[in-house]
């Protein structure tokens, strides 16, 4: 029975942040991941253009959300009310997500070679945040400065939720964006 292409992409997902938390990231190869996922090699490198890229494959739909939210945002928003609101409402997404989350971040922080992905990833991010701010008319200094200090309270907000769940993502958020206005 063929599997959706979907399936496909999670089970090796999952199949690589187990095989890299078991045997190290610099240990597992791609034919491995794909055995684990029970498909082909070659399916791994439809789905994925390299092994590190498995672990971010979400980056894309995280952007385009953000996109999304920042451009349907009220008009009288200020940039960084524009960002927390984009925030609280991918909030959910980590939050049902945070049984694969946590370890894929716990992986990455350990790993060098993720790491500097990582970062890669976020400058990114900002860089398409700063881009959808422009768009809404924001001047380019004022729109680099609210996505830095945004992603800054983002990777800050998903480090303190990772160590305590006991509150709501986008109460993190809130209190964060709080804090800064305060600053």
């Amino acid at each position: 029975m063929p599997r959706s292409g979907e399936d496909a992409r999670r089970r090796l997902q999952d199949a690589a942040l187990a095989l890299f938390r078991e045997r190290g990231y610099d240990h597992t190869t791609t034919a491995e991941i794909a055995a684990q996922a029970g498909v082909t090699e070659r399916t791994f490198f439809r789905h994925f253009p390299d092994k590190r890229e498995v672990l971010f494959e979400s980056q894309e739909k995280l952007a385009t959300a953000l996109t999304q939210a920042i451009a349907e945002a009220p008009q009288d928003l200020s940039p960084m009310a524009v960002l927390q609101r984009a925030f609280q409402q991918v909030a959910p997404r980590f939050e049902a997500n945070r049984s694969y989350s946590l370890p894929r971040q716990e992986l990455i922080e350990r790993t060098p070679i993720l790491k500097e992905r990582e970062t890669s990833k976020l400058g990114a991010l900002s860089q398409t945040l700063a881009v959808s701010l422009e768009r809404r008319g924001i001047d380019g200094f004022r729109a680099q400065l609210a996505a830095r200090s945004g992603m800054a309270i983002f990777a800050l907000v998903l480090d303190a939720w990772f160590k305590d769940p006991s509150r709501s993502l986008a109460d993190y958020f809130s209190r964060a964006f709080v804090e800064l206005g305060r600053l």
